[in-house]
């Protein structure tokens, strides 16, 4: 018996109505479920599901690190075209409460490209132009 891939992605945002807002308005994603009881919200791009989960407010919230945090380090998600890339790119870097790692470049000598940032609730995610490969 093997796994299938994964399911859903679960991940604790600092703002559950920013980062949905960010999936459904500059990546697309459709809003699949709403719990404002737990509160958490389920986002999909029909392939890839993310279940987002508000952080506890009534105390402090600890930001994410990286290179000290065990677990998650990014999310990478994967675009059809260069243009594609360059044109998320624009809408991400206009988008309020972003934190760009960096603009569109080439990964690993290219052709393949990709960028990096953070979207509002603080989540890492990769954005890939695969170029074919």
């Amino acid at each position: 018996m093997t796994t299938k891939g994964i399911n859903h992605l679960g991940l604790t945002v600092r703002d559950l109505d920013r980062t949905t807002a960010f999936f459904t308005d500059v990546l697309g994603w459709k809003l699949l479920a709403r719990d404002d009881g737990y509160p958490r919200t389920t986002v999909s791009d029909g392939t890839a599901r993310f279940t987002l989960w508000q952080a506890d407010k009534s105390g402090p919230m600890t930001a994410f690190d990286r290179k000290s945090n065990i677990g998650l380090h990014h999310v990478a998600l994967e675009v059809g075209s260069e243009d594609e890339l360059n044109e998320l790119a624009g809408r991400v870097r206009d988008w309020p409460g972003i934190t760009m790692e960096f603009e569109p470049e080439p990964l690993g000598g290219g052709p393949r490209k990709h960028m990096m940032f953070y979207e509002p609730g603080g989540i890492r995610l990769e954005i890939i132009w695969p170029a074919g490969q």
